[in-house]
């Protein structure tokens, strides 16, 4: 009797998961406004006004950068994450394994998988130089992208944008998914751009309620494209950003998505944020 319970229990089981495997997977419909590529189909952003990944959304003022001077050496009291010799302050970070990179010429090549480093930041001055690449191919999404992820779950986003429109929450220096840049202060690909953020991690209560958000400065190019922004959540792509609890600290992670983007010189200084009366 018990076995044919059994039986009867794994053809129900198997009938599920067939069940399962036949129903269609919602269908991702990508709409094309003005040039730009995007969705209608995702959730609105909190504001009401623009879905996620929104192409109506207006495009960032371009503004040509001011001059670039030579790769800036670091202030004293900085943690240099790479030197353009080694990456051995950076892992793989899926597997914890070494960091899948390589490096070229004293520069840090993406390919393979995302890498995040060995030790874990909070409240810090960053510093990354990031070159896309030359020729500048494809469109949109798919020229140059990658990503700088505070704390691994808050992402500035990298992208060639040097006259390539994308969704506007997608674009350069923005928070991805949340908050276009103030402007597209792009570099030509093939010539060296820099990130200097200043970032304040968010505040949980005991109930993993946000008690503060996090906050993020981001200047592209010398150009501010993030002024003291307060950030939504940890990074998603097509729905809207959400908290989830975390500490005090968290590793920074560099992307890997399908393009050799190249990085070089990148820093941190930890900062203290005064409270005060």
């Amino acid at each position: 009797m018990k076995t044919g319970i059994l039986v009867l229990a794994l053809v129900a089981v198997a009938a599920n998961v067939a069940l399962a495997q036949a129903e269609p997977k919602p269908k991702i419909t990508e709409i094309v406004i003005d040039g730009v590529a995007g969705f209608h189909d995702t959730p609105m952003q909190p504001d009401g006004k623009w879905h996620v990944h929104d192409p109506a959304r207006p495009q960032p003022p371009i503004v040509t950068p001011g001059t670039f001077s030579a790769q800036a050496t670091p202030p004293s009291d900085a943690i240099v994450l790479f030197d353009g010799k080694s990456l051995s302050n950076w892992r793989d970070k899926k597997t914890g394994g070494p960091a899948p990179w390589t490096v070229e010429d004293g520069d840090m090549v993406a390919a393979k998988g995302d890498i995040q480093t060995t030790n874990e930041m909070g409240d810090m001055q960053l510093h990354v130089e990031f070159c896309e690449p030359d020729p500048g191919q494809h469109a949109g999404q798919d020229r140059g992208n990658s990503g700088v992820f505070l704390m691994g779950r808050y992402e500035i986003q990298v992208l060639d944008c040097y006259h390539n429109k994308t969704y506007a929450d997608g674009a350069t220096a923005g928070i991805y998914g949340q908050h276009p840049p103030l402007a597209n202060a792009c570099r030509p690909p093939g010539e060296w751009q820099t990130y200097d953020i200043i970032f304040n991690v968010p505040h949980f209560n005991d109930q993993g309620e946000v008690i503060t958000p996090g906050y993020v400065t981001v200047i592209h190019n010398g150009v501010v494209a993030q002024n003291h922004q307060a950030i939504r959540g940890d990074t998603n792509w097509r729905v809207p950003g959400t908290y989830t609890a975390h500490g005090p600290t968290g590793p920074l992670a560099l992307q890997f998505h399908n393009h050799p983007v190249r990085f070089r010189n990148i820093w941190v200084r930890p900062i203290a944020v005064v409270n005060e009366p």
